[in-house]
């Protein structure tokens, strides 16, 4: 497939006050405190230290975008660190094992610290750096693609996930050899074929919950309206 003649949701440049040339950003190499900066500009320091992995970290937005639209993720290249805690499972009278009730509560610091960033400040951090992830996806891969435009389509697709408000049937995955797994919860699949073929993204959504995927879409869709 040709790349596009130019972006189908283009984000303009931010002009320096009194200017009409673009701002300033700094090189993709060295943006690691910008984006420090910019973050701690949008959430609380706590936020910033306990949620975020800030070494590389435009990349590792740009990254995991791109693969929250795909079939897996890798923790990681994450901009943000792993939920703590464990996936857990309950399992039935027949044997069938469902995702466990209270599982997400895992996510509700993570859902709360989302619900906090102001929509309309992030949007101007992220038209002002927008050089900078539209560099770190052509690196990635995609030269004569755009960046908005991929997330857009990320963002979509998470916002269509379907809820599902009834306990969902999962299964895990075995992995046969020698040496036993340490983590063996991170290999549960969703029993339904059609959701346990759902992208990476969609399939994280799940996992937290109804409730906290309801609220998470619906600060998807904020984001949405801005950018597209």
């Amino acid at each position: 497939v040709p790349p596009p003649a130019g972006p189908e949701h283009p984000i303009e440049p931010e002009t320096a006050a009194g200017d009409q040339r673009p701002a300033p950003v700094h090189n993709l190499d060295d943006s690691d405190p910008l984006m420090r900066e910019q973050l701690a500009a949008l959430l609380s320091r706590k936020d910033v230290l306990d949620f975020f992995q800030l070494d590389g970290v435009v990349r590792r937005i740009v990254a995991t975008v791109d693969n929250l639209g795909r079939p897996q993720a890798p923790a990681r290249i994450w901009p943000v660190n792993p939920t703590p805690g464990r996936f857990t499972t309950l399992k039935g009278a027949d044997g069938t094992e469902t995702v466990h009730p209270d599982n997400g509560r895992r996510y509700a610091p993570w859902v709360r610290m989302i619900e906090s960033v102001d929509v309309d400040r992030a949007f101007q951090a992220y038209r002002r750096l927008y050089p900078l992830f539209q560099q770190a996806y052509e690196e990635l891969g995609y030269p004569g693609r755009y960046f908005n435009d991929r997330l857009v389509q990320v963002l979509d697709l998470l916002i269509a996930t379907p809820v599902h408000e009834e306990p969902l049937a999962v299964t895990l995955v075995e992995v046969k050899g020698p040496v036993p797994s340490l983590r063996p919860w991170v290999r549960y699949e969703f029993a339904d074929p059609a959701l346990a073929s759902l992208s990476a993204g969609q399939r994280m959504l799940l996992r937290m919950g109804p409730d906290h995927q309801q609220r998470l879409q619906a600060k998807m869709r904020e984001i949405r309206a801005r950018i597209g």
